[in-house]
């Protein structure tokens, strides 16, 4: 009897083992663009499905979407002629409550692990990390994934079309003032746009997904695809050379250095990311690392169109001699969680040991904020992107990166 009771808990512990081992994401996983890099970054499982057809065809054979997708086209092209203010037309176009739930009702009961839908989750959603937060797997993970792009759908739609609060307002927030009279022409028009790019065949979420997405672009928000695909464009000559580095020769993988946005209209580089880049070439220099990660978006001053991490590689190249194939960028973080987190995808994505840390050169002042920002990150991101290590100085500080940061977040459409 004992050896039973030990063979099934052997078993059992077996089951959890693979389930947590096939919860982890692939570093040779690719992201799939669907030629939309925003789109694919903010709202993956929607990207995805649109891509695979077998997945389309078997939710468009759905009773219950297809009657979800005529409802939803029939209700956005009565708002042209029933709404009669501007906010009115963006209400129309998000995903209700009742929405989300019965798509998520359906896609339980339309998951199998063999058919279009368990092929998605097994070949995209797990390797990705995308949703790696959820510890889910087969219909679970589908139905959270749904639940998360829905989600970051409705948000994009009500910061950037019904002017709602940003997360940070005053970098972040939409471009236009609700309140004026010619802003009901321009939701008038969004609406039309979107009608416009509807066909028989589309699917329950894309009026929805396609008003996200037009939002976007009419704010000129569509950060989250700047300098994409990095790994074969900007980055390609940093990222063919990690395949060719001796790891044990460095005691770090890289050099992080966090942007410092100028708060001068107009000024490329600040004087404080000028010190930055200084402090980390003499770093590597030193012989400490094969790589220097620059981090930062077009973030300081408001809509700036300065890229933080773009004039720190100039400043980097062109004044202090260091090859242009040592120098990573980052180019979207908006915030210093975000920089770490960013930083860790580069890594994980270009293949840099994981085992080995990684050096973050700074300020004093941020050096000091990035030891105590784990509830930063926990209240922002829902988990930590990284483990820190030593602090070796004022400027210096040792991190080893998490592959949980491979999770998107749904609530910071510029940089997800």
């Amino acid at each position: 009897m004992k050896k039973l009771l030990l063979c099934a808990a052997l078993a059992a512990s077996f089951c959890i083992n693979t389930a947590a081992q096939a919860q982890e994401p692939s570093p040779a996983y690719k992201i799939v663009s669907g030629g939309d890099w925003v789109m694919a970054k903010n709202y993956y499982l929607l990207t995805l499905i649109k891509q695979d057809k077998e997945a389309a065809k078997l939710l468009m054979a759905d009773g219950a979407l297809a009657t979800l997708s005529k409802n939803r086209a029939d209700a956005v092209r009565r708002s042209l002629a029933e709404c009669k203010d501007a906010l009115c037309f963006p209400v129309a176009l998000r995903l209700s409550d009742e929405d989300i739930k019965l798509v998520s009702d359906r896609l339980t009961a339309l998951y199998k692990p063999g058919n279009a839908l368990g092929k998605l989750v097994s070949a995209h959603l797990l390797p990705s990390g995308t949703y790696g937060l959820y510890k889910a797997t087969g219909a679970e993970l589908l139905v959270k994934a749904w639940e998360q792009d829905a989600a970051a759908v409705n948000h994009t739609i009500a910061v950037y079309a019904e002017g709602k609060k940003a997360n940070y307002p005053a970098i972040d927030s939409i471009s236009f003032n609700v309140k004026n009279r010619g802003y009901g022409i321009l939701m008038y028009d969004c609406t039309t746009e979107v009608i416009d790019n509807l066909t028989t065949n589309s699917l329950f979420f894309e009026p929805a997904l396609n008003a996200a997405l037009t939002y976007l672009e009419v704010n000129e928000r569509r950060n989250a695809a700047d300098y994409e695909p990095m790994a074969t464009t900007v980055n390609k000559p940093a990222a063919d050379r990690v395949k060719t580095i001796k790891w044990a020769a460095y005691p770090y993988t890289h050099i992080l250095v966090p942007g410092a946005g100028p708060d001068v209209p107009g000024t490329p580089l600040s004087g404080e990311g000028m010190l930055r880049c200084r402090t980390a070439a003499r770093k590597f220099l030193l012989g400490k690392a094969p790589f220097i990660v620059v981090s930062g978006g077009n973030v300081h001053p408001y809509k700036t169109k300065y890229n933080e991490a773009v004039e720190m590689k100039k400043y980097m190249i062109e004044r202090l001699h260091i090859p242009a194939n040592a120098i990573i960028i980052e180019p979207h973080a908006r915030h210093t969680t975000t920089n770490l987190r960013n930083d860790a995808r580069l890594a994980f994505r270009y293949g840099m040991p994981f085992s080995k840390p990684g050096l973050i050169v700074t300020d004093k002042y941020q050096n000091d904020f990035i030891t105590t920002m784990d509830k930063r990150c926990m209240n922002e991101l829902k988990y930590v992107p990284y483990t820190l290590g030593k602090r070796l100085s004022d400027t210096e500080l040792e991190f080893y990166p998490l592959a949980i940061s491979m999770q998107i977040d749904a609530d910071e459409p510029m940089d997800p």
